[in-house]
């Protein structure tokens, strides 16, 4: 095998797919990436699978000599990121006639200066990515799951014993395409448009897919050209595969049945805000510093009648901070307990100028939506005030 290509693309596409190999392998092959040059096409694919997450990435390059190989991935990542922008060569020849597997190979990478040799491995024990056999494809733009992926992802759950909130509920129906996720204290729901033309109206599919797989899935649409790029979805019973440009992530999905999550969010409301989202959101990253010496617990004060909201914080033994801002507000006056955390990560998501704040009591959900732009949910859940 012998390749020619640009560090740049080495690096960013060995970057992407590192993110696949497991910091503790079960198996010293899945300590590798896969690379696959293929002359004909003058594409070279690198491959990276944990057993449950799957990534391969492709670049075009000067494929002289077709050819496949296992090479340590952290090595080949490290080598490779400190290395001059430029071409680089790469080829690997057996140490031994006898070895036509590839076993014992060394792979040698030239670049402009300098001669690099890494001991790498025959490709037959690297396992085959997940493929689903006779499955339809749905299709959904690469702006659409950008978007949607934003507004959820940072609402999912850390805790593992909660298996199914560690991941992004996926509803897809009609022509919109639904994301959903929850922690069990605060509630994230986007509404994205799918206007692929081979949907079928009646195709309806529902996925919990794990967070890790959804955050890698979001760094590489990063690097896609067009916000209209299809990428292709298919799903099987436990497995889901996201495609498009010769990019492919595959991924176990999450058993378990998700929250009926709809059901949490209100219908009705006492009390309405309309607030500026900048200046909230810098009100409470300045309050924060107290915050932080106090539970993370911040304190929002409704004043209906001078129109105007204070947020507050008292840490005991160490200071306290007081922030005011003008609001419309519709209803009776109100204070409410929040932890500072969930409200800066909701609003850093609703990306509008303004937003609307919707609530009944001081202990029932509260929920901001974006004023105009994304059609996003961000539900709330107070904390008791404590005196």
């Amino acid at each position: 095998m012998k390749l020619v290509c640009t560090q740049s693309d080495l690096s960013t596409n060995l970057s992407l797919t590192s993110r696949a190999v497991p910091s503790r392998p079960t198996h010293p092959v899945l300590a590798n990436v896969l690379l696959q040059a293929n002359a004909e096409t003058n594409q070279v694919s690198l491959t990276a699978f944990d057993l449950s997450l799957g990534i391969r990435t492709s670049f075009s390059a000067e494929v002289l000599h077709s050819g496949t190989i296992a090479i340590p991935a952290k090595l080949l990542n490290d080598i490779t990121t400190r290395l001059g922008e430029g071409e680089i060569t790469l080829e690997n020849e057996s140490t031994s006639t006898d070895d036509p597997l590839g076993e014992g190979s060394i792979v040698t990478l030239t670049p402009q200066s300098g001669r690099y040799q890494v001991r790498a491995m025959g490709p037959q024990e690297f396992p085959e990515l997940p493929v689903i056999e006779n499955a339809q494809a749905l299709h959904i733009a690469a702006g659409a799951l950008i978007e949607g992926l934003k507004g959820s992802l940072f609402a999912t759950s850390a805790d593992e014993t909660k298996q199914v909130l560690t991941g992004v509920h996926l509803t897809l129906r009609q022509d919109t395409l639904e994301f959903a996720a929850t922690d069990g204290h605060r509630l994230a729901v986007v509404q994205t448009m799918n206007e692929s033309s081979d949907t079928n109206t009646e195709t309806q599919l529902e996925v919990t897919v794990p967070a890790r797989a959804l955050r890698e899935l979001e760094r590489m649409l990063a690097h896609t050209n067009s916000q209209d790029e299809p990428v292709a979805l298919y799903f099987d019973q436990g497995q889901v595969i996201f495609e498009w440009q010769n990019q492919r992530l595959t991924s176990r999905t999450l058993e378990g049945q998700y929250p009926a999550y709809r059901l949490l969010i209100p219908r009705q409301f006492e009390r309405e805000l309309i607030l500026d989202r900048r200046q909230f959101l810098s009100a409470l990253e300045r309050i924060a510093v107290f915050a932080d010496q106090k539970n993370n617990v911040v304190k929002v004060s409704i004043d209906s009648e001078a129109q105007e909201m204070t947020i507050s914080c008292e840490a005991q033994d160490v200071g306290n901070g007081r922030e005011l801002m003008s609001a419309q507000i519709l209803g009776e006056s109100i204070d409410i307990a929040f932890n500072i955390k969930y409200l800066m990560e909701g609003l850093k998501a609703l990306s509008s100028t303004e937003i609307h704040m919707q609530l009944n009591g001081n202990l029932t959900p509260v929920i901001f939506t974006p004023v105009g732009g994304l059609k996003m949910t961000y539900l709330a859940m107070p904390v008791q005030l404590r005196n």
